[in-house]
């Protein structure tokens, strides 16, 4: 009678429960559609494979009493690994991946390896997969990326809990990951609702190396972001990307934390990389160790309604900057046609808005308690010199730059109707460096005022 009860389970698609990690391999290898992870806590050893060639696969669990732990002797790229497999389903369960026993003191990897192919103990990695769902997974003290996607498309990660992940440099500074990462000309995916709790590295995460294709049609919307070594989200080397509605606090910290030595200043929202045809829309982040929105790479794009506000004082900051910034690093682009309108921008420690380039819109942004560093009367203090012969720089409201990595005169773009106060603002409001006009820009209906929070 048993034997009948499991031919027809087996037959069904469906497997029995699980009590141990050889159990868990024999349903992969066994090819099964439907694996149900029991509840309690399963000691994993080394990685899980997804057999390559899987399609239509569901591996679930029952919710937070489902756990799989990884040991301190772990070997493995991740505890799930999957390559070349179509339709996989990965949905509540625990991944606990014991970080404290794991955790390998490493840099980034070189400028033309994939994170695919350099990190290890991680939670989900996924490679050249298609139709991959990732849903209401729980991720905890994971030394790796909680989840890696590596050139796969039609990806939905949707409601997963990321807390206490992401390991160190050997300089003790968090080396980027933890989070949730997609790289290398990933195409077509969502990152719906997650919320990540001290992460060390970056938060959500787009990369590609300059070698190999843009990740494409992506959307990030309604995360949640709590205490982020590192961006709480970076588009990086991508077209067609919309972040929108996300929500953090705490951005850059812990401070001891942050990658200084590699120059990696944290952002709420960052950009990297060729990134294109993309929006950052309706976005809030509140106590920011660094810069609100940055456009390294961004063009021809829209940044609209985000929403950015620190209250402390700037001791607080540390790694403190200004709140929207151009900049034109990778070589493949120019810094053109960006829309940066209706976004509130509260409390920077330097300026509101730096600007290069030509064909901008600053329109309607409200730019409040600005140089909470005082500059430059407090120079020393807070390094309000940053450009050698341009003094405003840092201390005005709206900057009009002659370039940033390279050369890019500001030059036709309107900056218009946007309201700027802070520290001697109604004087400093809007400035441009030498060899640059605010004649060959359109600038007008501005209001500027000398304004700080009590």
């Amino acid at each position: 009678m048993r034997l009948f009860a499991l031919a027809v389970l087996l037959a069904s698609g469906c497997s029995p429960k699980l009590t141990n990690e050889a159990a868990i391999r024999k349903e992969l290898a066994a090819g099964n559609r439907v694996i149900d992870l029991p509840a309690g806590v399963i000691e994993i050893r080394s990685e899980l494979v997804i057999p390559e060639g899987a399609a239509n696969l569901e591996i679930r669990g029952v919710g937070s009493e489902t756990v799989l732990r990884a040991t301190a002797d772990f070997k493995g790229r991740a505890v799930f690994y999957v390559k070349s497999a179509s339709g996989v389903r990965f949905r509540d369960f625990t991944v606990d991946g014991n970080r404290a026993a794991l955790e390998q003191r490493t840099g980034l990897p070189p400028y033309d390896v994939r994170f695919a192919d350099f990190s290890r103990n991680n939670g989900i990695l996924a490679d050249d997969t298609g139709a991959l769902e990732i849903r209401e997974i729980r991720l905890a003290n994971i030394a790796g990326f909680a989840v890696l996607v590596s050139h796969s498309r039609d990806v939905l990660i949707e409601q997963l809990s990321v807390q206490d992940s992401g390991s160190r440099n050997a300089a003790g500074r968090n080396n980027a990951t933890g989070g949730i990462l997609l790289e290398d000309g990933t195409v077509c995916f969502q990152v719906l609702r997650c919320e990540l709790k001290n992460v060390r590295g970056n938060g959500i995460w787009t990369h590609s190396r300059s070698t190999s294709p843009r990740n494409r049609a992506g959307l990030i919307e309604g995360n949640r972001f709590h205490m982020m070594g590192r961006d709480a989200i970076q588009v990086g080397h991508a077209t067609g990307i919309r972040v929108q509605n996300n929500q953090g606090a705490y951005i850059g910290y812990p401070a001891a934390e942050v990658d200084v030595e590699g120059r990696a200043i944290p952002v709420a929202i960052d950009t990297a990389g060729n990134t294109d045809k993309s929006q950052y829309v309706a976005n809030r982040f509140e106590e920011i160790n660094g810069k609100c929105i940055d456009l390294d790479g961004f063009h021809h794009g829209e940044v609209r309604a985000n929403h950015c506000v620190n209250r402390r004082s700037p001791e607080h900051y540390p790694h403190g900057g200004y709140g929207i910034v151009m900049n034109n690093s990778n070589p493949e682009m120019r810094s053109e046609k960006i829309r940066i309108v209706e976004n509130e921008i509260d409390g920077a420690l330097f300026g509101g808005i730096f600007l290069i380039g030509t064909g901008h819109t600053i329109e309607g942004n409200r730019l409040r308690n600005l140089n909470t560093a005082h500059c430059n009367e407090e120079a020393a203090k807070f390094g309000c010199y940053y450009a050698a012969g341009e003094p405003d720089m840092l201390r005005s409201g709206i900057y009009l730059g002659r370039g940033a990595e390279r050369p890019a005169i500001a030059r036709s773009n309107i900056v218009e109707g946007n309201e700027i106060s802070g520290f001697k603002m109604r004087d400093r409001c809007i400035a441009a460096a030498p060899g640059v006009s605010l004649k060959d820009n359109t600038v007008q209906r501005n209001t500027c005022a000398n304004h700080e929070r009590d």
